[in-house]
């Protein structure tokens, strides 16, 4: 299945590039000269949630965002079961074809275990970390409960059918009120029920890839521990607490941390601006 969604071009003024993954044709940017940064996004969103901070460093840094599969303006192909092991693979899949070295990677929310298993795979060409409102460890009870209630046959008919991440969960997870254009965006990218299969996947991926959790909770301090990091952290997330910037801070010998004190879990939507600006203090 192909998204025929258009994006505007005054949010979005990026040229669309494709890529021929193992699984199907996946979507991405590629924006600027300079130090190679993957965007790695979370649910229900895609590239389009980077757009701000892509603007704000594409003069300085070569940023690359991509759309899993099952989001954004990629395929949604049959035969693939929209694990985050399987977008870790392709991602990395995307990262080999562009042949990018002296890579930074930035996921939030699932685009944290996504990013760092696509960088501990390639830590010999990864030169810097930037993770903000995400993990990678095994679930707490909290987050297990989460997977469960969303994993409910009614819960999978709300998602499916009524686009619920999009329509519920976005709003109450972002301090900034979206305009109509902006939730356009992020509704046209899920027009359908038939669209929204790896938005429905992806939290009951918090338990069922607990093997995956369990080996980036070694693999990332281990491979990725010596590299320069910056945390960037809304501090209104209720779901992922600013508790948890001490587990993600002892995992690197040398993190930075920005706290967003008015952002909620959506950052790049919330404070693209301070993001940015981090980023360039922070690797420029």
């Amino acid at each position: 299945m192909n998204i025929e969604f258009v994006p505007d071009r005054t949010l979005y003024p990026f040229k669309s590039r494709w890529f021929d993954s193992s699984a199907g044709r996946m979507h991405y940017i590629d924006e600027g000269s300079g130090t190679p940064i993957l965007f790695c996004h979370g649910n229900p969103t895609w590239s389009f949630l980077y757009r701000d901070i892509v603007a704000r460093l594409a003069d300085r840094f070569r940023c690359i965002a991509v759309d899993y599969l099952g989001f954004g303006l990629s395929e949604r192909p049959e035969r693939y079961d929209y694990t985050i092991e399987e977008h870790a693979r392709t991602t990395g899949e995307l990262v080999d074809y562009l042949g990018l070295d002296g890579l930074m990677v930035m996921g939030q929310d699932w685009g944290g275990p996504v990013s760092t298993a696509v960088a501990t795979q390639r830590a010999d060409r990864v030169s810097g970390v930037i993770l903000g409102n995400t993990w990678f460890w095994p679930p707490s009870l909290p987050f297990r409960w989460f997977s469960r209630l969303m994993g409910t046959g009614l819960m999978q008919r709300k998602i499916i059918d009524d686009n619920f991440f999009v329509e519920r969960i976005m709003p109450i997870s972002s301090a900034k009120k979206l305009s109509e254009l902006e939730k356009e965006h992020y509704r046209g990218a899920q027009p359908s029920p038939a669209a929204r299969c790896g938005v429905a996947v992806m939290p009951r991926q918090i338990v069922d890839a607990t093997p995956l959790l369990e080996r980036l909770s070694h693999d990332v301090p281990d491979k990725l521990g010596s590299k320069p990091a910056l945390i960037v952290w809304g501090m209104k997330d209720i779901g992922f607490r600013p508790a948890m910037i001490t587990r993600m801070r002892a995992a690197f010998s040398d993190a930075r941390v920005l706290k967003l004190p008015n952002a909620k879990h959506y950052i790049q939507e919330d404070a693209p601006a301070a993001i940015a600006e981090a980023i360039a203090e922070r690797f420029g």
